[in-house]
């Protein structure tokens, strides 16, 4: 079942111990402000399909994350989110990965979801059945010398 949150409400999310930060509600509309933001658009044709999720990630962070705690400069002193240092935490491959994991992926298994049939209560095959047959074999005769 979807459960719907009508508040839309930012929610926090720990990024790493003592890292939190806290996120717009991933909307249709800001993936589709993402996806035509200048910087996903200017990756390269050839680029990686590793390459493009760093650019995405980025440009969704700088939509989306609205405050944090627990993040600082280089002489520890708390700083407060901006483009440059949203770009400079999501290149910490662990804070990287804790993102997609608890925001980003979250938005796309659904996006998934909504794709293909819905999930068998029992495992991915519980409710197939198979609706190919095999190739019907052409009867033996017996040969007689």
């Amino acid at each position: 079942m979807l459960m719907l949150d009508l508040t839309n409400a930012p929610r926090w999310h720990d990024l790493a111990p003592g890292v939190q930060v806290q996120l717009r509600p991933l909307t249709t509309a800001l993936m589709v402000a993402t996806r035509s933001d200048p910087a996903v658009e200017a990756v390269p044709e050839e680029a990686s399909d590793e390459e493009r999720a760093v650019a995405f990630a980025k440009a969704l962070a700088r939509r989306a994350v609205l405050g944090w705690e627990g993040i600082g400069d280089a002489a520890g002193k708390p700083i407060d989110p901006s483009h440059e240092a949203i770009d400079a935490l999501l290149d910490i491959w662990p804070i990287f990965e804790a993102f997609q994991l608890t925001y980003v992926s979250k938005g796309l298994l659904l996006e998934q979801e909504k794709n293909g049939s819905a999930l068998s209560p029992n495992g991915p095959s519980a409710g197939a059945s198979a609706t190919a047959k095999p190739a019907r074999k052409p009867a033996r005769t017996a040969r007689r010398d």
